[in-house]
């Protein structure tokens, strides 16, 4: 008896040539639409659905596999007699192969200027359902949703006349994959549209970037994955040279990556352990690289670096002069990238970043759980702040102040940053107490504290800070404010004649 495959794909590639695979093996072919117009063409003889189920396609195409001569050709147990039984009683032929894939949604979702009632008609409903039944009975039918599988399926069949149960298996899992992750799609748009932050069920779906060698120890395994929708970040970029990423190297040029997202004027960014070790601001991307080079030439060391502008040859100089594990930034020059390329294992990224940002919510897992909130984009400028002291900053103080608060924002708490004329001079992270990050900032920067503003990403709860701040030289701090004891603070600030801003914003990052 001849054996069946009902074939409706949106994604054509491979189409032809699998499908003239099938009817050599001895398989009729069912089809549908453009996918029965584009095999048609290619001579390959097909059956409509309304040959199969007796009924016109109605209401543009809407309702037209959703009929028993379908469904119960696919989901009947072979093996059961009743069902059989019924199947001839009914005169429905067993359907052997589904082949579909599904309505753009994704891609109509990625165009410009997209209307709703387009993304609605977006919607596959057929095709899901179809591939549901024949995962669900995936024992006696073969799905297919992917046409990477289109090789290995018809080797199947060309060697042993039908495919294994074990790739039956394989390909309805991924078929259950890949209508979770349309349905989950979906679901984001319409829960996103209708003005739902956080529903009673969160979805969520990636797709996978590639394996890599271990996670964040030699012991652990890991791969990268990226969703749907990715804008301004990491997964776009293009690796133009060295080794693979790791999974320590994606932390930390992500972390980099959110750090230059807070500066538009030529910025450079020296991450180590997803801690920035030195960010300079310059008139261009070598005064930039300088500063953020000399704010800690010690820890620079194997670090990350990423520039928000092209990196020219005298750049590109300097920098294969160390030891660094990425260099990602939105161009190079040929100059450039022939010096960069001479360092064989040196990762170097290209990234767009003129790329919309998208990502709006943060996850982080916890065991057997999660925690999403809204990413941290709160952003201050001189009239967000409160000046509390005698001692008002100057101009070129506020301006200093604002930079060392986008700077703080993204160190580890407790959090001090120590700055002066659009560098990182000392950064204080993570450690139990703020006076301990405080002192490990300040020792770091050293006499450059002198004059020098601090930034702090939370209240002090204590004088301390503010003493040892003065001690150093400290001229202007800025800080959130909201202690019960920012009087002592104050006080501290004035007698040391320091000029103290409050922001009303904390930027705890744990």
């Amino acid at each position: 008896m001849m054996k069946r495959a009902l074939v409706s794909v949106s994604d054509k590639r491979g189409l032809v040539e699998f499908v003239q695979g099938l009817v050599r093996n001895g398989y009729e072919i069912v089809s549908t639409g453009g996918t029965k117009k584009t095999l048609d063409l290619a001579g390959i003889k097909t059956f409509g659905i309304s040959e199969i189920t007796n009924f016109p396609e109605i209401m543009d195409g809407r309702v037209k596999t959703l009929h028993p001569n379908v469904h119960g050709g696919l989901l009947c147990v072979r093996d059961n007699p009743s069902h059989m039984k019924e199947l001839l009683e009914n005169n429905i032929e067993l359907i052997d192969m589904v082949v579909v894939n599904l309505y753009p949604f994704k891609e109509t979702l990625k165009k410009e200027n997209v209307t709703h009632e387009e993304l609605i008609e977006n919607i596959d409903i057929g095709g899901p359902s179809m591939l549901r039944s024949a995962a669900k009975n995936h024992k006696f039918v073969t799905v297919c949703v992917d046409p990477s599988d289109y090789p290995n399926i018809l080797n199947e069949i060309e060697q042993k006349n039908d495919t294994t149960i074990e790739t039956k298996s394989r390909l309805a899992a991924k078929v259950f994959r890949h209508t979770a992750a349309y349905d989950s799609m979906i679901s984001n748009y319409l829960t996103e549209k209708s003005g739902e932050e956080f529903p009673e069920v969160v979805t969520l779906t990636y797709e996978k970037v590639q394996d890599l060698r271990y996670g964040e120890n030699p012991h652990q395994n890991a791969a990268f994955y990226k969703n749907n929708f990715v804008g301004y970040s990491l997964a776009n970029s293009q690796q133009l040279n060295g080794k693979e990423l790791s999974y320590n190297n994606i932390q930390d040029t992500n972390a980099a990556l959110e750090m230059l997202k807070e500066f538009e004027e030529p910025a450079v960014v020296a991450v180590k352990h997803m801690n920035p070790c030195g960010i300079g601001l310059g008139d261009n991307v070598y005064m930039a690289w300088e500063k953020a080079y000399s704010a800690d030439p010690i820890s620079i060391f194997g670090g990350i670096v990423a520039t928000n502008r092209t990196i020219d040859e005298k750049v590109a100089e300097e920098m294969s002069k160390l030891f660094l594990e990425i260099i990602i930034a939105p161009n190079y020059t040929e100059p450039a990238l022939e010096i960069l390329k001479a360092k064989k294992n040196l990762r170097v990224l290209k990234l767009d970043m003129n790329q919309e940002i998208k990502n709006k919510n943060k996850l982080v897992t916890i065991a057997d759980g999660a925690l999403i909130q809204s990413m941290d984009l709160a952003k201050i400028d001189l009239k967000d702040l409160q000046c509390v002291t005698d001692i008002k900053p100057t101009e070129e103080e506020l301006k200093e102040l604002l930079f060392a608060w986008k700077v703080v924002k993204h160190v580890k708490s407790n959090a001090i940053v120590i700055s002066k004329n659009g560098q990182t001079l000392g950064v204080g992270a993570g450690q139990m107490n703020r006076v301990g990050s405080a002192k490990i900032a300040l020792e770091q920067a050293g006499k450059l504290s002198k004059g020098a503003v601090l930034a702090s990403d939370a209240f002090f709860p204590m004088a301390d800070t503010v003493e040892l701040a003065g001690e150093y030289g400290i001229k202007a701090i800025i800080q959130p404010g909201g202690s019960i004891k920012d009087n002592l603070s104050i006080e501290e600030c004035n007698k040391h004649g320091i000029a103290m801003v409050f922001t009303g914003t904390r930027h705890f990052k744990h």
